[in-house]
């Protein structure tokens, strides 16, 4: 007996419907040992006191209640599965000195996880590249065209929610500090300072509008490797700075296979 054509399609869809999503947890995290390397730059407190390392173990024992298969984080690989070296020699003695927050959330939270590996999917423009974030020709471009009010006022949000973090820092837990740079609406976590700038140059001289095609392309770079590393039913949690939360968010929902999973319920257990 042959079977309807709608059977037949239905019969040969129905593995691929099936198949699970890959659901990616993403951490926006602030520098904890922060390198200066940013256009607004936090002061972090330590880390490394006996307080903050008991506040870093709740919030990696949360995470690691999302049972990643993976940990991905901000760093270059040139591994063939993006392995970083360095995770094969985490031990406590690392976490008792090194404050960055690879460490002491990527790396520890895979740890309790039971992974043997660490993905650092980070990208940076080689040789011949473009430059990801161009803001000296912003800067240029606000000059030469009477727009430096512009510029200004589009990072004085920015600037302003990074005061308020670091006087939070005396009186919160980090579990409470990482919330509020993942809230929805947070001025760290969105993109109100980069679509501010849009309006920066002229019709030939979009300086506004390359850099956020620029942060667009690496952002897409990085969850690109994430996509590259990842089956279906896989789940990845993915500790990077906070800047980078909307894009790596916006990619995990729109996705074809993909689906974010919010971070929030997961910080409030921590606390």
């Amino acid at each position: 007996m042959k079977l309807p054509l709608l059977a037949l399609a239905l019969l040969f869809a129905t593995p691929a419907l099936a198949a699970p999503p890959v659901e990616v947890l993403v951490l926006g995290a602030y520098h904890f040992g922060n390198p200066g390397l940013d256009l607004n730059n936090m002061k972090a407190d330590s880390v490394l006191t006996p307080q903050r390392q008991r506040e870093l173990q709740r919030v990696a024992a949360a995470l690691a209640a999302f049972k990643p298969t993976h940990v991905m984080v901000e760093m270059q690989s040139d591994a063939p599965d993006l392995a970083v070296a360095e995770y094969a020699r985490f031990d406590d003695a690392m976490l008792a000195k090194d404050a960055n927050e690879i460490v002491q959330i990527g790396y520890r939270t895979a740890r309790l996880a039971g992974l043997r590996t660490v993905n650092g999917i980070d990208e940076q423009p080689k040789a011949g590249e473009p430059d990801y974030f161009p803001f000296d020709k912003v800067q240029a471009a606000a000059a030469k065209f009477g727009q430096t009010a512009v510029l200004d006022a589009s990072n004085a949000p920015i600037a302003a929610s990074m005061k308020s973090f670091e006087a939070a820092q005396k009186t919160s837990s980090v579990a409470q500090l990482l919330a509020r740079m993942n809230a929805p609406g947070a001025a760290l976590n969105g993109m109100d300072s980069y679509y501010g700038i849009l309006a920066i140059g002229d019709h030939d001289d979009q300086a506004g509008a390359d850099l956020n095609a620029a942060w667009y392309l690496r952002n897409a770079k990085i969850f690109g490797k994430l996509v590259s590393l990842t089956k279906p039913g896989d789940r990845v949690l993915v500790v990077y700075g906070g800047g980078h939360g909307f894009w790596l968010r916006h990619f995990a929902s729109l996705t074809p296979g993909y689906r974010s999973v919010d971070v929030m319920p997961y910080l409030k257990r921590a606390q």
